[in-house]
């Protein structure tokens, strides 16, 4: 009788140790949604700010910070009580965003003013802003905290940040409509998504020169369609993956080599993606379906899709 209480403990305890939460802002519902993970179905809705749209932790997963774009304001959530305790000064329109590994300084990409706003967490201060080019939107920061790069869709640029003196440094000019920026786990490489180029750009760097831009080509689908949002690198340096927006489909790359490996069949319109903590699935949220596709990512196959609010766009995942 021991032993077998024991063995349910163990499996309780298992269960639970491997149990997480999926966040996923609802853009036109003013909402979050949350998915349990082991379940892979919906437990709550939250209300948030006008048009929620990027998501990002807290690097101790404490706080959930919430671009409420039609708001003009970063909501910042408490992931334990799930309230809103505070609004941090975004400035106008924010949609993307990212944070320095110090967990305190927020950059955040303004739209509508052609700027990037740092914000300090902590205080609630605007610690400058900075001008880039014209509707900026995809925000990263270095590994190491060196660099903030963000990209503006219309002048085609990604704009580098120097974060010792929150002021730009250099631009690099890519494809058309830059929408995402993503680096590399090592901080080696810089990966850049172009939705009307139609392309994803991979830059060195130290040196900031192009390593490779990558096309996609679907079998039935018209190349118009295919347009690269948002991109997530596993930890191991195995892989990427590129959302491809209306062309309804998640390119599997290999991280090394840089070839094409699959095209996966997501939802309408995928937007952003997400891993779960251990890297076994990735989430890819589809704006037009309204819904989350769930990737397998040892078998690469799409294992579930979940109905959620509508136009879902950003995501992030909990322990």
């Amino acid at each position: 009788m021991r032993r077998t209480l024991l063995s349910c403990a163990l499996l309780l305890a298992a269960g639970h140790a491997v149990a997480s939460t999926a966040w996923v802002s609802n853009e036109k519902d003013n909402s979050l949604s949350l998915i349990d993970m082991q379940t892979l179905q919906v437990t709550d809705t939250l209300k948030v700010g006008q048009r929620p749209r990027g998501l990002l932790l807290s690097h101790d997963n404490k706080l959930l910070y919430i671009c409420a774009s039609d708001s003009d304001r970063v909501q910042v959530m408490d992931v334990a009580t799930r309230k809103i305790i505070k609004e941090l000064p975004s400035g106008k329109d924010p949609e993307q965003f990212a944070l320095h590994p110090n967990n305190r300084w927020l950059y955040v990409s303004n739209e509508d003013d052609a700027l990037v706003t740092v914000i300090d967490t902590e205080t609630a201060k605007v610690l400058g802003q900075i001008n880039v080019g014209v509707e900026p939107e995809g925000m990263a920061v270095s590994p190491d905290g060196k660099w903030a790069v963000n990209t503006s869709e219309t002048t085609n640029m990604l704009h580098w940040i120097d974060t010792s003196t929150q002021t730009l440094a250099d631009s690099t000019l890519v494809d058309q409509r830059p929408r995402f920026v993503e680096f590399s786990h090592d901080g080696a490489q810089l990966w850049a998504s172009a939705e009307i180029g139609g392309t994803v750009t991979i830059l060195d760097v130290a040196s900031r020169a192009v390593l490779k831009t990558l096309a996609f080509k679907i079998k039935g689908v018209h190349p118009d369609k295919v347009q690269p949002v948002g991109i997530k690198l596993s930890a191991d340096g195995k892989y990427a993956f590129v959302a491809l927006g209306p062309a309804n489909h998640v390119a599997v790359i290999d991280a090394k080599t840089f070839e094409i490996l699959d095209y996966l069949v997501v939802g309408r319109r995928v937007w952003q993606l997400a891993f779960t903590p251990d890297e076994k699935q990735l989430l890819a949220t589809n704006g037009v379906s309204g819904d989350v596709s769930v990737i397998d990512v040892d078998s690469l196959k799409v294992v579930k899709s979940i109905k959620v609010g509508r136009y879902p766009w950003g995501v992030v995942v909990t322990p």
